[in-house]
């Protein structure tokens, strides 16, 4: 479901740039957490360096947070 929601906000023009952004970091807080190595959890800097690298989309470091935030 994540992932389709991500696509969406890649693609959605008419989607409110906080939503999309929110969107786009959970998706990448989940990239994130899922290339480390075992046991080891992502931080901001990991969130906004996946965001930047797979979906072109610069990040600050509150919203790596909440998006890590919500992953629990």
């Amino acid at each position: 479901m994540l992932w389709r929601l991500v696509l969406a906000a890649l693609q959605d023009d008419t989607l409110d740039e906080e939503r999309r952004l929110a969107i786009l970091a959970r998706g990448a807080a989940r990239l994130a957490a899922h290339r480390l190595p075992e046991g080891r959890r992502p931080t901001p800097d990991d969130v906004m360096r996946v965001a930047f690298e797979e979906f072109a989309v610069v990040m600050d470091t509150a919203q790596a947070r909440t998006a890590l935030g919500q992953q629990g």
